[in-house]
């Protein structure tokens, strides 16, 4: 079994949640107008991870539209967009459920 490395960006986001510290761990404060909620900077790291597999997705595109349309290389491409439909299908469950759950938490309190 292969293991799929994982985006930099979400590690960073990981690492600092676990820390509790930075973009992940700290709110808004007037002096640090870079900080963010956990939940943007869970946010900021799905975009960048999908950011980085449709640029992929498009230099495999044109790579082939440019004559290398062996099938191998068309495989390839497939596979690279049924990453790319599985990765924008968990961000969107992942936010939805933790937006739904914060939603939950802001009614109790």
């Amino acid at each position: 079994m292969t293991s799929i490395p994982m985006n930099p960006a979400i590690g960073n986001f990981i690492g600092s949640a676990a820390a509790g510290s930075g973009a992940a761990g700290g709110g808004k404060s007037a002096s640090a107008g870079d900080r963010t909620s956990w939940y943007e900077a869970m946010s900021r790291a799905w975009g960048q991870t999908l950011d980085g597999q449709a640029a992929q997705i498009t230099s495999m595109s044109n790579a082939i539209s440019q004559g290398g349309d062996q099938p191998s290389a068309m495989v390839q491409l497939t596979a690279a967009s049924l990453k790319m439909q599985f990765m924008s299908n968990n961000a969107s469950t992942s936010q939805n459920s933790v937006g739904q759950a914060l939603e939950t938490l802001g009614k109790r309190q």
